[in-house]
């Protein structure tokens, strides 16, 4: 597997999810099993059967979270600098359709969070962004229909 681009804060929140899972939701899970086996025969013990279930998801969930930090290129955006638009830039824009001004930062997609203005470099704005400058319009296909931008103001924070 490639290396994963994510900001240091997407991965102190990937770390601190870890760190939660192994320390109190597998912790709170072998408790459960240890109190569903006090009910009786486990073959027939459904809360003993949904605890089991449970503790694979989290199991699961443990194993994901590795390798994606296994996987982590950790890139700071206040280190970069460029003319063009790049994975953590903040970028200023003008929906042109609408005319509001949006602020964007490109991240990795683990760490995306619309509502805190950043997008996942996947997405497809971010996708029809990177690479372009200042001043440029871009024109991007999303789910809700062609949208059209314009870049304002590209900084890196």
């Amino acid at each position: 597997m490639d290396k994963v681009p994510m900001t240091r804060q997407g991965y102190e929140a990937l770390l601190e999810k870890l760190r939660k899972c192994k320390a109190i939701d597998r912790q709170q899970i072998i408790k459960e099993i240890e109190v569903a086996r006090d009910f009786g025969d486990i073959s027939e013990n459904a809360e003993y059967e949904a605890a089991k279930e449970k503790q694979g998801l989290i199991e699961k969930g443990i194993k994901v979270l590795e390798q994606k930090l296994t996987h982590a290129m950790v890139i700071d955006p206040g280190s970069l600098s460029s003319d063009k638009v790049i994975f953590g830039a903040t970028v200023s824009l003008k929906d042109l359709d609408r005319g509001e001004k949006i602020y964007y930062q490109i991240v990795g997609a683990d760490e995306s969070d619309v509502e805190q203005g950043k997008i996942s470099i996947n997405s497809p704005i971010a996708r029809a962004l990177i690479g372009k400058e200042e001043g440029d319009d871009v024109a991007v296909q999303t789910p809700g229909g062609v949208r059209n931008y314009s870049i304002l103001e590209i900084s890196f924070k």
